[in-house]
């Protein structure tokens, strides 16, 4: 089995986070999945975990921070900068925020960051491996 990584997301409305990951291309597993928790596929190795709070809860007694903190910060690749703008468009029209943070574009890599309706932020990049200075 290759190694996985499944990211763990407390959420307060299942339903629109799950509309909200699907518009960002992330596709619904649903054997994994149920009225407490959905598990989202960006790839055959990276899943997101959304769970209801009171789901959480039953991992952690530690507190859910606020959608305004940062917790951290999840970058993922994208296949070009087109697909990187269509992330962020995406989420700014599904409850999400575009752009929390400034564009940066150093020619051989492209990232925006965007945050989910929980404020949970998420980096879009796409980098150009061959064009990629030597001293980066």
């Amino acid at each position: 089995m290759n190694k996985m990584i499944f990211v763990n997301l407390p959420v307060t409305d299942l339903g629109a986070s799950m509309a909200f990951y699907q518009a960002l291309g992330f596709e619904n597993n649903p054997t994994f999945t149920d009225e407490t928790a959905a598990c989202m596929v960006w790839s055959e190795t990276i899943n997101v975990m959304l769970l209801t709070h009171d789901k959480w809860r039953t991992f952690t007694s530690r507190p859910i921070p606020p959608a305004t903190s940062s917790e951290v910060m999840l970058a993922i690749s994208c296949e070009s900068r087109e697909a990187v703008d269509g992330m962020n468009e995406a989420a700014a029209a599904n409850g999400g925020t575009a752009d929390i943070n400034p564009l940066q574009d150093l020619g051989f890599m492209y990232n925006r960051n965007l945050a989910d309706p929980d404020g949970h932020v998420w980096e879009t990049m796409w980098m150009d491996m061959a064009a990629m200075p030597s001293n980066a």
